[in-house]
């Protein structure tokens, strides 16, 4: 006991309660088989003695309740009103492009772009979607461009176009699909309250959890209640969107592809970061590889680069290509989430901003 408590002394000065030390050991490898060697039945039995022996003195960070009290209201209402603004933002923008044509209408799409973009990054700077990386930020432009360009450049290409820029609009010569982008930036908020649902309840379950195996199986079917509660959400954003703006609403490529993304916000805000990374490279390379073959089958001799691509939107519409690719994508992050998340050490108490 006294060489686990030197090596990891550090840990143990540091730690407000034993649930986090319990999740420290776990982050190093230490299972309840391994607390069975020092006679004790889990890894929270053995953080449990570890923090009663290691002292702490005045360096004993303040309790919660030794903390002044918050504006009550405060915070959460400002919380609240950056999880809504980047749909209201969208709504708004959406609303623009639809009264204005010409010039003004590719200057309302700019700064509705603009602003959406400022918003998203203001709300995710703060709750339980926030996390000091952005390495996923590019990949996640490039994926919710292709859910507004995508379709109808790939519908085009198929057919030997396009004839001309896009221009705002459904029916031009690029058409637009704004229905999913619009139900994506509105269930920002839906996601939010999912993830503070998943992250309150993971930490009740690892207060009142007597193993860490028991931990993980009363934490899987809080991930996936969470995950179906908000895929119900944006299913039923999709409809409404769809049916305000008289366009078909999209459902396969916009569930996966908020799936997706959802899932590698979860990993990413807990620490596994390269996972989500890796899989949204993957999945908006699999994307810019069908749009790149389309074209590159009209060289001459290259023609059976496009067949795949081309036969797969034959058979399911060019929302086959985004619906294939990210579905791929959601269903790896989902069954990588379900190991990674579960684990006590993903939920050890960190220092967030309210």
């Amino acid at each position: 006991m006294k060489g686990l408590l030197h090596r990891h002394r550090d840990l143990c000065e540091r730690a407000v309660d034993p649930l986090e030390i319990a999740a420290g050991l776990e982050a190093h490898g230490l299972t309840d088989r391994t607390a069975a060697r020092f006679r004790h039945r889990d890894v929270f039995s053995l953080a449990e003695e570890m923090y009663a022996r290691v002292p702490r003195g005045g360096d004993t960070p303040a309790r919660t309740e030794d903390a002044p009290a918050p504006r009550p209201g405060g915070p959460r209402a400002a919380g609240v009103v950056l999880a809504v603004l980047p749909g209201v933002l969208c709504a708004a923008a959406v609303v623009g492009l639809r009264l204005s044509d010409g010039r003004p209408r590719l200057i309302v799409a700019a700064v509705g772009v603009l602003a959406v973009i400022l918003a998203l990054g203001a709300a995710l700077r703060r709750g339980p979607l926030s996390s000091a990386t952005r390495s996923t930020s590019a990949w996640t432009c490039w994926l919710v461009g292709y859910a507004l360009l995508g379709d109808g450049l790939l519908r085009d290409a198929v057919t030997g176009g396009p004839d001309g820029l896009p221009d705002g609009s459904a029916a031009g010569p690029w058409p637009v699909t704004v229905v999913p982008v619009l139900a994506l930036a509105l269930s920002y908020a839906p996601a939010v309250g999912c993830a503070h649902l998943f992250v309150a309840g993971a930490r009740r379950k690892l207060s009142s959890s007597r193993g860490l195996a028991d931990f993980s199986a009363s934490v899987r079917p809080l991930l996936l209640g969470t995950f179906a509660l908000y895929m119900g959400a944006l299913a039923a954003l999709l409809a409404l969107t769809g049916a305000a703006l008289g366009e078909p609403a999209a459902h396969p490529q916009a569930l996966t592809l908020g799936a997706l993304l959802l899932l590698a916000r979860l990993l990413t805000v807990h620490g596994h970061t390269h996972a989500a990374t890796l899989v949204l490279a993957a999945t908006a390379t699999a994307e810019a590889a069908a749009l790149a073959t389309l074209f590159a089958g009209r060289l001459p001799g290259f023609g059976l680069l496009s067949a795949p691509v081309e036969a797969l939107v034959a058979v399911c519409g060019p929302a086959g290509v985004p619906t294939a690719a990210c579905g791929i994508g959601a269903v790896t992050l989902l069954v990588h989430a379900s190991r990674r998340l579960t684990r006590a050490s993903a939920h050890a108490p960190t220092e967030r901003t309210p």
